[in-house]
């Protein structure tokens, strides 16, 4: 445990840099979709594949970190992470074609996701245990603000500089990041050769956990719920660009009033936990969520939508999601003690892959509507409240 109170400002500064990178290397680059799209000759829903790849490369990193950083100790694994990340943001600004680029992006996500690890390891390196909630909850608000910073500041540099250098500045700051990390983040954990690295293992862990019936309900239903969100993102620029025609600069303000939805239901929920319990909430923002989803679509079929009327369903949708969200984690890890850590990994890594495969749904229908967005959202949705239904009858039987 560090415990130089004259230095936890500064750690708490890096671990919340470190903990940006995914945001910003995920949202920065949204308003450039038309311009990629016109540059590398193809449809924006196709650029909207590299936005997936990002996710899956996400949910594949949660995986394997965790026991690298055991290991290895905290900084080895970040350093290769950040490193790759920078490589690979390199390759993006190079790409010559949209697999390229999707490739690149991949390869930039597993980079990227060893500096949200590392961080949320290091906070329980560094911080005793009564203040780590602290230490949590201002990281996951430096995350919640990122989302409404990133699109406007990648409007801007689109706007002025163009698509390619929204990658040489994603670099240039994750290398800035590596930087001040070597020279000033102390090492938070020892490696440990004691720490297993075998895959039959990490993988056997990972199956037990699957087995319990509150688990696999709950993560699998909110996991659903959260799908939403990844579909919104990437279907956003489609939306709101191609659609609507509302340009770059208003898009980044668009997108900052539907993260704060998100965010603000997610608050609120806290506020909601005095007077109903988790399984109130979840159930309740799961069902909220399919009839918004399936109203939505039902718009969008219709042709009833306008951008007005698009703002209302999405901030509805995504404020049901801001409300599931937390509770999902309490619920898929309240059976577990010792493999707790293991639970959380699993959890994060089914939200991004499931996600990752509504957001590629966007891409693969390669329309120019609001109804593959709609579609998604209704479906995923729903789904996910089926899968709580069904699920929660078999934990009561078992």
């Amino acid at each position: 445990m560090y415990s130089n109170h004259r230095n936890h400002f500064f750690i708490i500064l890096i671990l919340g840099a470190l903990s940006t990178v995914s945001p910003f290397s995920i949202d920065m680059y949204l308003p450039s979709f038309p311009q990629i799209a016109a540059d590398l000759h193809c449809a924006t829903a196709r650029v909207s594949l590299s936005l997936s790849s990002y996710f899956i490369g996400m949910a594949f990193g949660q995986i394997f970190y965790g026991p690298l950083l055991d290991h290895f100790g905290r900084k080895p694994p970040l350093y290769a992470g950040l490193v790759l990340f920078i490589l690979a943001s390199i390759g993006c600004l190079n790409s010559h074609s949209v697999e390229m680029l999707i490739a690149f992006r991949f390869l930039q996500s597993l980079g990227g996701c060893a500096a949200g690890v590392a961080s949320m390891a290091m906070v329980r390196d560094f911080f005793p245990v009564k203040e780590s909630a602290k230490i949590f909850s201002l990281l996951m608000l430096i995350l919640s603000v990122s989302p409404m910073l990133a699109p406007s500041f990648g409007s801007f540099v689109v706007l002025t500089l163009g698509w390619k250098w929204i990658f040489a500045i994603l670099a240039s700051i994750v290398f800035l990041i590596l930087v001040i990390t070597f020279l000033f983040l102390p090492e938070g954990h020892k490696p440990n050769p004691k720490a297993t690295l075998s895959l039959k293992k990490i993988l056997g862990d990972y199956a037990m956990i699957l087995k319990e019936p509150k688990f696999h309900t709950y993560a699998i239903a909110g996991s659903l719920s959260f799908a939403g969100l990844f579909a919104y993102i990437a279907g956003s620029p489609v939306i709101f660009l191609d659609v609507y025609h509302v340009g770059t600069k208003f898009y980044g303000a668009i997108f900052a009033f539907l993260a704060a939805g998100f965010i603000g239901a997610s608050q609120v929920n806290i506020l909601l936990m005095k007077r109903y319990s988790s399984e109130q909430l979840f159930r309740g923002a799961l069902l909220g969520q399919s009839l918004v989803g399936v109203l939505f679509f039902i718009f969008a079929l219709a042709g009833w939508l306008n951008l007005t009327g698009t703002l209302l369903f999405l901030f509805a949708f995504l404020a049901c999601a801001g409300i599931s969200n937390p509770n999902t984690a309490a619920l898929a890890l309240a059976p577990f003690g010792n493999h707790a850590g293991s639970a959380a990994a699993l959890v994060g890594c089914m939200q991004i892959g499931i996600g990752s495969l509504a957001s590629a749904g966007v891409g693969l229908f390669n329309a120019q509507s609001v109804l593959p967005t709609a579609a998604i959202l209704a479906g995923t949705a729903l789904i996910g409240y089926l899968a709580l239904i069904l699920g929660q009858r078999k934990a009561v039987r078992n």
